[in-house]
């Protein structure tokens, strides 16, 4: 007997939106003991570019979390605190290293009532900071979004959240179109000079003047350094769900199936790889909603049994195809707007205008490590290999041969057509040509938050 599927409104999944709350978040605390936290959120932009969040912050009393009464009010809760948690670290001349009880207190209780870190993830800038222009227009269109919550004010800075969130009512092969949308309103150079720095984590980030991570003073005497990784892609609870029900497995980054099968583990699940690290970051009751999901998943297996039935077979494979070309258009948009930018930074890094670049920005463009081997995104792993070996690992399930072929990214068998993406070499090296030369990714790294 097959164990029971998890009911989703158990872990506060809507059966309509998802992973999506049923009702829009929160625009603002009702409280009004929170009016001084609503008062900074609402002014983050003008603060951050006169650099006077952190004295402003500084002077902030403790509030309790004591006043906050329901779910979305906790949610709320999480996402004024985080991004006044980055505005205060990279606001300034230099990274601030050490956090300010006014925001560790709260932050901390938050957090824990949430099951999330205190660090800006998926969730807190995209799942709950969002809110329909028309209440009575559909919540699930592209064009009827806006955020609650920015630094920077900035159209692009919206629409790069938007686009994410979007993600969450759209089946794989429209999100695949969707994630095109990028490029219609948020520009990479501002993106990567203006957007980005702000959404670093602490993780991995010496180079930029964090080795240690961030001390979160909690008032007490003894307080401690922390590192957690910026905002991820591979946060996204829908994506890693679609992992799970297909049976796909991400080995840690550089780890071959060859090297997977030769290592005497107890199970490909007890690995550790920066995906299931990233579920880490997702709010408690879908984390664990992915977990029963794991545990019983068995539509491959169900597939493979059933070899003879063509039909069947061709359905799943297509799901691997549409998740990978998912995949492979996310590679594109992080080349575009991280690889490009990088290495347009480090080489004419003074020809970024003030205007654009916020001050702490310009310690992360240009403290880049002359190494492009050690580039690293914020969530501490190298984000092009990683990126393109978890779109080869999805394609690793396919049940028919030919399926298997399109979806591997090796050297095409003798006497037969190359099968690589456009740009991408049969080794697996990218290779953009334009009109500003020829450029190769296969030595960078990084990710949508990359440093």
């Amino acid at each position: 007997m097959l164990p029971p599927v998890p009911s989703p409104e158990d872990y506060g999944i809507s059966l309509k939106n998802g992973f999506l709350s049923p009702e829009p978040p929160l625009e603002a605390l009702p409280n009004p003991y929170y009016a001084r936290w609503e008062a900074i959120a609402a002014r983050l932009q003008p603060l951050l570019l006169s650099k006077r969040v952190r004295p402003i912050l500084n002077q902030l009393p403790v509030l309790s979390t004591s006043y906050l009464q329901t779910d979305a009010e906790w949610r709320r809760a999480y996402v004024v605190l985080v991004f006044m948690l980055h505005g205060y670290v990279w606001g300034g001349d230099r990274p601030a290293e050490k956090i300010p009880p006014q925001l560790t207190i709260p932050l901390f209780e938050v957090c824990e009532h949430l099951e999330v870190p205190p660090v800006a993830t998926y969730a807190g800038v995209c799942l709950w900071n969002y809110k329909p222009i028309f209440p009575d227009e559909p919540t699930d269109d592209l064009d009827n979004l806006a955020c609650l919550q920015t630094f920077t004010g900035s159209l692009d800075e919206q629409w790069f959240y938007l686009v994410r969130l979007q993600q969450l009512a759209e089946t794989l092969d429209e999100i695949n179109a969707l994630l095109h949308r990028m490029y219609e309103n948020c520009d990479p150079y501002i993106f990567y000079h203006r957007i980005r720095p702000y959404l670093a984590g602490s993780k991995n980030m010496a180079d930029a003047g964090l080795p240690r991570g961030l001390l979160y003073d909690d008032g007490h005497n003894v307080s401690e350094y922390r590192q957690y990784g910026g905002g991820s892609n591979a946060q996204s609870s829908l994506i890693q769900f679609f992992d799970v029900v297909l049976g796909i497995e991400h080995r840690p980054t550089g780890v071959s199936r060859k090297d997977q099968e030769s290592t005497p583990y107890s199970s490909p699940k007890a690995r550790n790889s920066f995906i299931h690290e990233m579920r880490a970051y997702m709010p408690g009751p879908h984390r664990r909603f992915l977990e029963h999901v794991d545990s019983i998943a068995n539509i491959r297996s169900f597939v493979e049994a059933r070899r003879s039935d063509g039909a069947l077979c061709l359905a799943y494979d297509a799901c691997l195809a549409m998740l990978r070309a998912m995949r492979d258009t996310h590679i594109q948009i992080v080349s575009r707007y991280i690889i490009v930018q990088a290495r347009g930074a480090r080489q004419s890094p003074s020809v970024i205008p003030a205007s654009v670049q916020q001050p702490a920005a310009q310690n992360l463009a240009t403290a880049v490590p002359p190494d492009s081997k050690k580039l690293r995104g914020t969530g501490g792993t190298a984000l092009i290999p990683f990126l393109k070996q978890a779109r080869d690992e999805t394609g690793e399930p396919a049940i028919d041969v030919w399926a298997r072929r399109i979806l591997s990214n090796g050297p095409a068998a003798a006497g037969s057509a190359p099968l690589s993406k456009v740009g991408e070499h049969p080794d697996g090296h990218l290779e953009v040509v334009g009109l500003c030369g020829t450029w190769t990714a296969d030595d960078s790294e990084g990710g949508i938050c990359h440093w």
